[in-house]
């Protein structure tokens, strides 16, 4: 059985009624969901583009979640590949500052507590 795709009004995974918030929740919770709107913040990009990006994520994960994104108004295939909605962009831009603050959270672990490597978004 595939999973259907959250949207608001439905019950999700975390609320029975479906809150809007939730809804997005499950959506980005999805394995590479988040992956694939950071890596379309920064151009359009073709299927297998993605996929190289996303550390060679499944074509049938990667295909499951670009058929979510789209269907939920966030990512749109265009002439040069797949690309971030205008709704999209403006989830990234909400997003973004996420990715300042993770990097200092992980600047601030003890060195036991973290990878060697620590990039910035």
């Amino acid at each position: 059985m595939t999973p259907q795709i959250p949207k608001p009004g439905n019950p999700v995974r975390g609320s029975k009624t479906g809150k809007p918030i939730m809804a997005l929740f499950d959506l980005l919770g999805r394995s590479w969901a988040l992956g694939v709107v950071w890596k379309l913040s920064r151009s359009s990009m073709t299927f297998r583009q993605i996929q190289e990006s996303c550390e060679k994520v499944s074509p049938t994960v990667l295909n499951r979640r670009l058929k979510e994104l789209t269907s939920s108004g966030l990512v749109e295939r265009g002439a040069s590949g797949y690309r971030l909605t205008a709704t999209g962009i403006e989830l990234f831009e909400l997003l973004k500052p996420f990715g300042i603050w993770s990097t200092k959270w992980a600047e601030g672990l003890p060195k036991d507590d973290r990878n060697e490597t620590v990039t910035r978004p």
